[in-house]
C-alpha cells in the first residue's frame, strides 16, 4: 500500500488485499464516499459531510468503464489522482481505495449484472442505454468491499440516487444511504468534473439549467404546471442549449406528477451545451408552503 504525506495522510489501497487490510484497521463506524475522480468542491463537502457522522471514511476513486457507453466520453474524462488525493488529505479521510478495472472486474466484463429495471430505462437512461447498470453493478461491488455501515451520495445526481437507494433496499444491503445537498458555484451552476469542458462562452448559456430549475421551484405553491411552465419559459429563451429533458416527476417512481399532485417531487433538467451534457436538479415541495429543497424529507405522499 502506498503511504501517503499530507494532512491526515490516507492511506492509498489499490488492490483488494490491501483494501482488506486498511479496513481491518477501521475501528467504529465507517462512511464511504464513491467517486470518478477529478474531485472538486462538491466532492470535498460530500465527503465531510461523510466524516462528520462516523469514526472513518474511505473514499473511492474509480472511473468505471461499464457505465459509458461507446460514444461517450471515457477516454476524455479528466484524471487528476496527485489532486484528488490532496482533497481527500485536507477532507480527513482514512483510506483511498483507488483500483484499475482488472481489479474490480478480475473476470473481465461481468458475466452478471445488476439490472436498474424500468427506473433505469426513463430520463437519463433513455438517452444512456445500459448506464445505471454499470453504476448499479459497482455501486454494489463497492459497497461490498468497503464494508460501510453509511454511503454518501449527492443530490446532483439524482436519478443515480433513486436507483441506489431501491436497490439497497431491494436487495437487502446492510448501509443507510445518505443524500448531501447539490453545491453549486456563486452563480448558481452545479459543480460537475464534467464542467471543466465548458469553454466560457457555453459555461454562460449552462446557467440557463439552474435559472430554470429556480423559475419553477419559484412557482411551486401554484401546482405542477406552473412548475413546468415557469421552467420551460426559461430554458426557450437559450437556443444554444439542446435540452433533451425538463420534467416534474415523483422522487421514487420517476413518472411525471399530475395536475392534482401535492408533495415533494423532482423538477430535473438535462441538455447539451457545447459538446457536453449536464444535468441538474432541484428537488420541490409542491403546493401549500412550495418551494426549493435541499433534500428529499419523505414527507410527501
Amino acid at each position: 500500500m502506498e503511504q501517503q504525506p499530507g494532512r491526515s495522510t490516507p492511506i492509498v489501497a489499490r488492490s483488494r488485499d490491501e483494501l482488506a487490510d486498511a479496513r481491518r484497521r477501521l475501528t467504529g463506524e465507517v462512511s464511504v464516499v464513491m467517486t470518478m475522480g477529478a474531485l472538486h468542491h462538491g466532492h470535498a463537502t460530500l465527503i465531510r459531510t461523510a466524516r462528520a457522522g462516523a469514526d472513518h471514511v474511505i473514499v473511492t476513486i474509480f472511473l468505471n468503464p461499464l457505465q459509458f457507453g461507446p460514444k461517450e466520453d471515457l477516454s476524455r474524462y479528466p484524471r487528476t489522482f496527485d489532486d484528488d488525493l490532496e482533497i481527500c488529505a485536507a477532507a480527513g479521510v482514512d483510506v483511498v481505495f483507488a483500483p484499475t478495472p482488472d481489479v474490480v472486474y478480475p473476470d473481465g466484463d461481468p458475466a452478471v449484472l445488476v439490472s436498474a429495471g424500468a427506473l433505469g430505462s426513463v430520463l437519463e437512461g433513455r438517452s444512456r442505454p445500459g448506464h445505471f447498470d454499470g453504476v448499479l453493478t459497482v455501486v454494489g461491488k463497492l459497497l461490498h468491499l468497503t464494508g460501510g455501515e453509511r454511503a454518501f451520495f449527492g443530490q446532483k445526481d439524482a436519478q443515480q440516487l433513486v436507483l441506489i437507494r431501491r436497490m439497497v433496499r431491494d436487495l437487502d444491503f446492510p448501509v443507510e444511504v445518505v443524500a448531501v445537498p447539490t453545491v453549486r458555484e456563486p452563480d448558481g451552476l452545479a459543480m460537475s468534473s464534467r464542467n471543466t469542458y465548458l469553454a466560457p462562452s457555453d459555461r454562460e448559456v449552462a446557467l440557463c439549467l439552474s435559472r430554470a430549475l429556480r423559475a419553477g421551484a419559484a412557482v411551486a405553491v401554484d401546482g405542477p404546471s406552473a412548475v413546468r411552465r415557469g421552467a420551460r419559459a426559461v430554458v426557450v429563451e437559450e437556443p444554444l442549449a439542446l435540452i433533451d429533458y425538463l420534467v416534474l416527476v415523483h422522487p421514487e417512481t420517476l413518472q411525471d406528477v399530475p395536475e392534482w399532485f401535492r408533495g415533494e417531487a423532482l423538477l430535473a433538467v438535462a441538455g447539451r451545451v457545447g459538446t457536453t451534457r449536464l444535468i441538474d436538479n432541484f428537488p420541490v415541495l409542491v403546493g401549500p408552503g412550495g418551494g426549493a429543497l435541499e433534500v428529499f424529507t419523505g414527507s410527501g405522499p
